[in-house]
């Protein structure tokens, strides 16, 4: 169930989701819990309250909650200050369940700067939700140079941007250390050219399995790499960015190709997004290729109706996905789906294994009142 909507000053959301019990699994009957509240204030500056409750926790007998507190405040048009609070409670885990942020962000048609400090503990557990790191202290800091140039009636603007992004664990010690320099050229026609350099340090504090039979182990490594890539211009009818990148990876040598963001359009309603990444490795412990290809096709029937497919291969999990989405907002706000989805091993290339197929009906519905 979810209800959003105004009281008084106030926006409000709650969504609450009940799972049964599965055997096979063992998983058992959870209920899942959002609260969100949120208050303008200023101009265009907001404050809010988050609460997020799960009855089963993923780490043992217990439950567990998140909750806390944020703020977004905007100041003439382009400085924008950006914060949160947040802490959690899990019967199982104690001590540093804290996590906090605080961005500040000057985005300027000429100059731009950023400074962010980042914080999650090593407890923080927000199991409605997910992590993509824990345990670490973030400092982050980035200036940007971007003048226009009229001198040169084909060149909009030039870019110069460094940043630096330093990360330790919540012990001090250092995990990752990243420093990058950029510079970039946006044509009249929207087209954009750019090179990146980066110097990398990166601590492992356990072996990492990056590919099949080769597994990188325990140290602190040292690398740089370059890229360079060029971007055509949305208005075009092929959109998308090309990219190659080539430079030292963890004790060894990495080349990549890419194809990213891609937009084909055939016809006002109908248009093929391609996608590919290709990366050769040369590492101590031996070497290998990844490959991923994507091509998403989507058809506009009206502008409340579309069906859309996306087909998948990844080499690195020698897998081929599919999957067939039809969308209809049958009015404002309610919309049924229906989906199709498919997943094959292709370890045979003659002969892909079916690991897993679904077909899924999802209808919503919007009371107003």
């Amino acid at each position: 169930g979810r209800l959003t909507g105004r009281v008084g000053g106030f926006s409000v959301g709650v969504l609450n989701v009940r799972t049964d019990s599965e055997r096979v699994s063992a998983a058992q009957a959870t209920n899942f819990l959002v609260v969100r509240v949120k208050r303008d204030i200023l101009r265009r500056s907001t404050i809010g309250a988050l609460l997020t409750g799960r009855s089963v926790s993923t780490h043992g007998p217990g439950s567990n909650q998140a909750y806390g507190l944020d703020g977004t405040f905007a100041f003439y048009d382009n400085l924008d200050i950006n914060t949160y609070w947040a802490q959690t409670q899990t019967s199982q885990r104690t001590g540093d369940e804290n996590s906090y942020r605080a961005q500040l962000d000057y985005n300027g048609d000429r100059y731009g700067v950023q400074a962010e400090r980042l914080v999650v503990g090593h407890d923080f557990n927000p199991e409605v939700g997910f992590l993509r790191r824990d345990d670490f202290e973030r400092n982050q800091g980035a200036l940007r140079f971007s003048p226009r140039l009229h001198s040169v009636a084909s060149v909009r603007q030039l870019f110069w941007e460094g940043r630096f992004d330093y990360i330790t664990s919540r012990a001090g010690v250092l995990e990752t250390r990243e420093a990058q320099g950029r510079f970039g050229i946006r044509f009249e026609n929207s087209d954009e050219i750019d090179f990146t350099y980066t110097r990398t340090y990166e601590f492992l504090e356990e072996p990492f399995p990056i590919a099949p039979a080769v597994t990188i182990p325990v140290d602190g490594y040292r690398f740089e790499d370059v890229r360079a890539s060029f971007t055509l211009g949305t208005q075009r009818k092929l959109a998308g960015t090309v990219a190659a990148q080539q430079g030292s990876f963890f004790g060894g040598n990495k080349t990549g190709l890419d194809f990213l963001g891609g937009r084909l359009e055939l016809t006002p309603q109908l248009s093929i997004e391609p996608g590919a990444s290709f990366n050769w490795v040369d590492l101590p412990n031996g070497d290998f290729t990844t490959e991923l290809a994507t091509a998403r096709t989507t058809y506009t029937m009206t502008p409340w109706m579309f069906v859309s497919a996306l087909l998948q291969y990844n080499s690195s999990h020698n897998s081929l996905g599919a999957n067939v989405r039809f969308r209809w907002e049958y009015q404002p706000g309610s919309e049924l789906f229906v989906v199709y989805n498919e997943q094959r091993d292709t370890f045979i290339p003659r002969l892909p294994e079916l690991e897993n197929r679904a077909f899924i009906i999802k209808v919503n519905r919007l009371f107003r009142f």
